[in-house]
């Protein structure tokens, strides 16, 4: 058990470094926390830019339990955070269609999933029709959707939740830039700010999204982690939103409801899609080339759409394997790491927060064995592929 006298200084104060801290505490941790933010109004953070859902369709069971957990911890908020508290969770299910190639593996994939639990169904190209009349299937084989787990919600409000609740619970917010962790021993000892105060810590969690490479490499420690950017277009369109679900095409282009309308994106091509370090400016171009001859030929009445705003926001993308990096990092033990999610960090951040808590606390998972998202193997290469990357 962590000791009442030890104290934890987290990097990072979005969604993932609140998590962490509101968890500390549900676990019985009474030891000093104190979150660094370079941002406190959270302009540029990834979960305030973010496209907020969840989904149960990875190809990697550790993150079925920990959108399982993330689906759980959303329905049961009012219980947690007061009757008042919403975070307008839509929970209806990602539909993720394929092509007639993609039929076996993706039915492999529901059987798998099914198995970690995820309510989750592939349907025909007959039976997406008889279910959405308005999508284009011609050249469709299958598409898959879970009945449960999925949708979307508000992530600034479930910020703002998480965030209060840690802040009533003693926790310390402190604005500035994390330069680097100082250790000594071959353990942590602070976190030296820009300023230069030196925050002393017990244990160190790395939380810092797209900047959490930065934070360590001043030790020798290179992270396989950088910015990628995501422009979101807000769009009208003469399309019902009724029993609309969060859609992903073939074309990797995703929409789905979002207040009057729609919001929707692509991911640019491998090619064009460098570290995005600095870069909020919203890739336009991406919408005339790429992202509206894919909606228009899915869904025929996207043939007319009005474009109402864009954004830009970051992905914190794990080059080596785009899956989370969870963990301690393996000499130094009470450096932790919680960074590197590749688009699912918001999603995920319940889970995270409840296991990195039960690691400081404990000295290990209790509620979910997030071990194979391990620092291990960043260290020796060996990536644990995420297949459902989107």
């Amino acid at each position: 058990m962590a000791k009442s006298s030890e104290s934890v200084v987290i990097i990072g104060g979005a969604i993932v470094g609140s998590s962490i801290a509101y968890f500390l505490r549900e676990v019985g941790f009474s030891g000093a926390i104190t979150i660094v933010e370079r941002d406190p109004t959270y302009q540029q953070s990834s979960t305030a830019l973010s496209a907020s859902a969840i989904r149960t369709q990875f190809g990697t069971p550790v993150n079925i339990h920990m959108s399982q957990f993330g689906a759980d911890f959303f329905r049961t908020i009012k219980d947690r955070f007061g009757s008042t508290a919403d975070i307008g969770f839509v929970e209806r299910g990602y539909l993720i269609l394929g092509g007639p190639e993609t039929v076996e593996v993706r039915r492999a994939g529901v059987e798998m999933q099914r198995k970690e639990g995820a309510d989750v169904a592939a349907l025909s190209a007959e039976e997406l029709k008889q279910h959405f009349s308005w999508l284009n299937v011609d050249d469709l084989g299958v598409a898959t959707t879970a009945w449960r787990d999925e949708g979307w919600f508000d992530a600034w409000s479930l910020l703002s939740l998480v965030r209060t609740s840690a802040r009533d619970r003693g926790v310390t917010y402190v604005k500035g830039h994390a330069e680097y962790v100082e250790v000594s021993g071959g353990r942590v000892v602070g976190v030296k700010l820009s300023d230069g105060n030196l925050l002393p810590a017990d244990w160190c969690v790395n939380a810092a999204g797209a900047a959490s490479a930065s934070v360590v490499r001043g030790i020798g420690i290179e992270l396989p982690v950088s910015a990628r950017k995501r422009t979101v277009f807000s769009i009208k369109a003469p399309l019902s939103r009724d029993g609309f679900p969060m859609l992903f095409d073939t074309s990797g282009a995703w929409i789905r409801p979002e207040g009057e309308g729609f919001i929707c994106g692509i991911a640019p091509t491998e090619e064009n899609d460098p570290d995005a370090t600095g870069d909020f400016e919203p890739a336009h171009e991406l919408l005339e080339d790429v992202l509206w001859p894919a909606l228009a030929h899915r869904i025929p009445a996207l043939e007319q759409l009005r474009v109402e705003r864009a954004w830009a926001g970051h992905y914190e993308v794990n080059t080596l394997d785009h899956n989370g990096i969870i963990g301690p990092h393996d000499e130094i033990p009470n450096l932790i790491f919680a960074t590197g999610f590749s688009g699912h960090g918001v999603m995920h951040a319940p889970a995270t927060g409840r296991g990195v808590a039960e690691l400081v606390a404990h000295g290990e998972y209790k509620s979910i064995d997030l071990s194979p998202l391990g620092f291990g193997r960043v260290r020796s290469g060996t990536p644990l592929h995420e297949s459902v990357v989107y």
